[in-house]
């Protein structure tokens, strides 16, 4: 699994990232939350996935970027936690659900391109 693990890093930053952008009228509404603030979720998010896109296809990859990327998933999981506690009484519950869900997910990427890091380094 860990070889595959920056793609599916990139695929799930990317799908999320064109999902919000282009549904962002609609989970407006449906989360009750600023249009704004999900469209900058968006582009976070394809940000992210254009990143870890971009070592996955690299045959070496230096371990500061790698270490970037577990630093960014996991400083992206906790946005994610503040995010739903700041919006937990503002936001709908799909806005809670969604917080948390994409927080959780983000925070295993973290844990697991941490740990696998040493290995991370040369494509497999």
């Amino acid at each position: 699994m860990l070889r595959h693990l920056l793609w599916v890093d990139s695929g799930a930053g990317l799908l999320a990232g064109m999902g919000m952008l282009a549904f962002s009228g609609w989970l407006s509404e449906l989360y009750a939350l600023p249009r704004a603030l999900l469209v900058a979720m968006g582009v976070a998010n394809l940000m992210y996935g254009t990143y870890s896109g971009m070592l996955a296809r690299r045959s070496r990859r230096p371990m500061g970027l790698i270490v970037l990327l577990a630093t960014a998933n996991g400083t992206w999981a906790i946005v994610c936690g503040l995010a739903a506690a700041y919006f937990a009484r503002r936001g709908s519950g799909f806005a809670l659900a969604h917080f948390v869900a994409e927080g959780v997910f983000v925070g295993v990427l973290a844990v697991l391109e941490w740990r696998g890091r040493e290995q991370l380094r040369e494509r497999g």
